[in-house]
């Protein structure tokens, strides 16, 4: 609720994909009124659906594309009473980003810009972005704080994080904007309900869908990208974090900008577990909490990834009042019952077509 007593309005810009959704269902649980703008390129609109299955209120939902400076313009133009913005919209996979440089710098960019403009000209004045631990590299010392380096970008993605906070940096001087940034580690797992979850279209890019799918019989196997890295078990270590966890951030963070709580013009925090997870710890965590065993083919390094990364969230524990509280087999176990529940859903639809 607003200080007037309005029940509070928050813009979640990729609200239909996977850290979006679970983060408009912890919106919507806490009492605010959610409008989302996603234009489905990785997503499904029927995710709209779920949200208002598990919450019982369905968030307002827009289908456009935020690089597009007219209809973006003319969103924020018709929308004058947001109290926030939580920017997801982005692309997200490492590895595609080496692929396709610029497909990731035009739209990652792009959107962050035509979001600034719609506030800078109709308000509102406080923005959550999803920033990420990649901005880091391969930091030096571990676990990282978020005053460590920035250093050079191993990816197109991580430079397009690394950029964008630069553009919240200088904007929030300029427009007088409130942002926090908000630098994930490696997000995984489900809702509870098992009605949302990670649905990534085409092949997967990230390591839990591909473990669930390749459990579930659709990947033929598993491939481990490295086994000679400087690690316990030679394979590249990750601090993984659930996404229900991820998203309760999200909703602390724009409480303590709306509270007027916030410290600095842009505020930057870790959201991890702080602690790491080998890939093959992550395997073994799979397997044993759901009975099945993997089909796993180890090959070579992937480009742009670093070898081990994990976060020291206390800052974002004490600022925030958050702590992740999910362990590594709540995470695989969710995302297996979220699995599970994508195969009756396809079987049921092949039988009835």
């Amino acid at each position: 609720m607003t200080e007037t007593g309005r029940q509070s309005r928050i813009l979640v810009t990729g609200g239909a994909g996977y850290i979006g959704s679970h983060t408009v269902v912890e919106l919507q649980q806490r009492g605010h009124a959610v409008v989302i703008v996603d234009n489905l390129s990785n997503s499904r609109a029927d995710v709209v659906d779920r949200i208002a299955e598990i919450t019982g209120v369905r968030p307002e939902f827009h289908d456009f594309d935020l690089t597009d400076r007219a209809k973006t313009e003319a969103f924020f133009a018709s929308t004058p009473d947001l109290d926030a913005v939580i920017h997801f919209a982005a692309y997200k996979a490492v590895g595609e980003s080496m692929r396709d440089p610029l497909a990731y710098y035009g739209n990652n960019l792009e959107s962050l810009l035509r979001v600034l403009e719609g506030m800078r000209r109709h308000g509102p004045r406080h923005l959550v972005f999803s920033s990420s631990a990649t901005v880091y590299g391969q930091p030096d010392e571990l676990p990282v704080r978020e005053t460590s380096p920035v250093r050079e970008a191993w990816s197109p993605y991580g430079s397009t994080k690394q950029m964008a906070e630069q553009i919240l940096r200088f904007s929030v001087a300029a427009y007088g904007f409130k942002a926090v940034a908000l630098r994930y580690f490696n997000p995984v797992g489900a809702h509870e309900s098992a009605l949302i979850g990670e649905l990534p279209l085409g092949v997967p890019n990230n390591l839990a869908p591909f473990i669930t799918q390749t459990a579930a019989g659709r990947q033929e196997c598993l491939e481990v990208f490295g086994t000679d890295y400087g690690t316990a078990d030679g394979t590249a270590v990750r601090d993984y974090i659930h996404v229900v966890d991820l998203a309760r951030a999200h909703v602390a963070a724009v409480a303590r900008m709306t509270g007027e709580k916030a410290r600095s013009g842009l505020e930057v925090f870790n959201l991890g577990t702080g602690r790491g997870h080998s890939v093959r710890e992550v395997i073994d965590a799979f397997e044993r909490v759901s009975g099945v065993r993997l089909n796993v083919r180890y090959v070579g390094r992937r480009p742009g990834d670093v070898e081990k990364v994990w976060a020291d969230t206390s800052l974002a524990n004490r600022e925030l009042g958050w702590k992740a509280e999910r362990d590594l087999d709540d995470m695989m176990r969710s995302a297996w019952k979220w699995e599970q529940a994508l195969s009756r859903r396809r079987d049921g639809a092949s039988a009835r077509g």
